[in-house]
Order: C-alpha cells, then sequence, then structure tokens
C-alpha cells in the first residue's frame, strides 16, 4: 500500500532534500552540461521543488515528474499548471514504463522507500535512452540511525507496543557496493556510488518532532489513532534530541550516478 504524504507540509519541510539533490545536480552538470533541450523523469517528485531546479537546465526540454503519492501530485500539477514542459503522472515506480526513453533520470528522496532495488533499477534502465544519465540521491547505510533507535523505543513502550505488532519495516539504506552491483546487472555503466554525511540541526526538539511527522514517520502513524500521532512523534523527537543538543539527525546520503549501457 503507497502511504499518503501530508503535501503542504513536506513543501515547507523538504528544504535539506531539495537542497543535496540540488547540489549533487549542479556538480554533475558542471562536468557534462545539458543542451537544453533533452527529455528527462524526475523519479519521485514530490510536490515538484526539485523538479523546477532541473527546469531550468531545460529551456527547450520535457520534464515528466512522477510520484506514487496523489496528494504529492496534486501539489506538483497545481505548481506546474500551464507550463507545456512539464507532466505529472501518479505512478508506482516498481511499474514505471515510458513511451518514449528519455536522456535522463533524476531522484532525490526517493529509492530508501522502495525495498525492490534491483527490480526498481531494471525499470530505470528501461526508461533511459542508451547512453542516458541516472543521478540519484537517497538514504544509504546507516542514514538516520539515531531516528531508528528512538522509534524502535518508542514503538516498544507499553501505550504503543501493540499497535505494532507485526511491525516490518519498508525501507532500505544500502550500501554503496550493494547499490553498484544492482546497478550494473541492470544494464547500467559508468556507475559511481559512494556515502556522505549530512547532519542536519533542528532548533527545537518541536520543530524536530514536526518534521518527523512529516518526513520520516508516516508509516508508523497509519498505526495509531489521530490523538496518538502527536505524542508519538514528541516521544521519538525527545529521545533523538537527548543525544545531541542541538536535536541533530545523523542524515547518510547514497550517491548514484550511472549512464544506460549504449545496445550493440
Amino acid at each position: 500500500m503507497t502511504h499518503e504524504w501530508n503535501a503542504a507540509e513536506y513543501e515547507v519541510l523538504s528544504a535539506p532534500m531539495t537542497g543535496w539533490g540540488f547540489d549533487l545536480l549542479g556538480r554533475v552538470l558542471e562536468d557534462r552540461p545539458l543542451g537544453g533541450s533533452e527529455s528527462a523523469i524526475d523519479v519521485g517528485c514530490g510536490t515538484g521543488r526539485v523538479t523546477e531546479l532541473l527546469l531550468r537546465h531545460l529551456p527547450d526540454g520535457m520534464v515528466l515528474a512522477v510520484d506514487a503519492s496523489g496528494a504529492m501530485v496534486e501539489a506538483a500539477r497545481r505548481r506546474f499548471a500551464g507550463d507545456v514542459r512539464v507532466r505529472v503522472e501518479q505512478v508506482d515506480l516498481l511499474r514505471l514504463e515510458v513511451q518514449e526513453p528519455v536522456d535522463l533520470i533524476l531522484s532525490t528522496a526517493t529509492f530508501h522507500w522502495i525495498k525492490a532495488h534491483q527490480r526498481l533499477f531494471g525499470r530505470l534502465a528501461g526508461a533511459l535512452k542508451p547512453g542516458g544519465r541516472l543521478v540519484a540521491q537517497c538514504g544509504g547505510k546507516g542514514n538516520i540511525s539515531r531516528v531508528t533507535r528512538a522509534t524502535e523505543e518508542v514503538m516498544g513502550e507499553e501505550r504503543f507496543r501493540s499497535r505494532f505488532e507485526g511491525w516490518e519495516d519498508t525501507k532500505e539504506y544500502a550500501d554503496p557496493e550493494t547499490t553498484w552491483e544492482r546497478l550494473e546487472a541492470a544494464g547500467f555503466e559508468e556507475v559511481e556510488t559512494w556515502t556522505h554525511e549530512e547532519p542536519t540541526r533542528f532548533g527545537s526538539v518541536e520543530e524536530l518532532a514536526r518534521y518527523l511527522k512529516t518526513v520520516v514517520l508516516g508509516r508508523h502513524l497509519e498505526r495509531l489513532p489521530e490523538a496518538d500521532h502527536q505524542p508519538f512523534a514528541d516521544a521519538v523527537a525527545t529521545k533523538v534530541a537527548a543525544v545531541e543538543d542541538p536535536p541533530t539527525m545523523d542524515y547518510v546520503r547514497l550517491n548514484i550516478l550511472a549512464t544506460r549501457g549504449r545496445e550493440t
């Protein structure tokens, strides 16, 4: 089942992910700039903030922005209403298909929400032209380990425990080596994968709780009655804040650059 998002809150709080993705894209395009008329897909477009940045490099190009969340898709459609360069679609990324392969796929903060990375990479390869590029960043091995530990502790508390019977985490924070192997198996060449740390600080426990509630804990909150959403987020944020002042999330980003193999 696809998790639904609070798109309005995500728009306000997603600056860290937007910035990291834009920085990666900027570094890549410094070495291999776009001509401006290419076609691209933004995989996991969210509300369209990164799509908007991508369009700066494609004044005569076309972008297909896709997301599995209906709320995100509606927000992105409102953002790009009237822009003929953009088409926004709700898509299960493991079933992604395109009529015409594209020159570039960009993705920010999305792949770790999908367990089946090998299948995902096969879909992405099929959506790229031979020689087309994949530029992506997502959570990597060790990502937000403080939040993960704190969340598991809160889930185990008596007031919440019964709600999480049979819980299975649907995220995957992959390491660079495994990701490299999966990309090559899917038909990619010139593969580069690496991780880097992005510690992200918050001004207060309340600010962190708001962020966690929207960006991180959505699947957990689906298990709880609405009255428990804020107490659960507050409890996790309090435990994270106890580790370091100011409250800090220990983000680890997995960076992915790859080229679709050329047909012979």
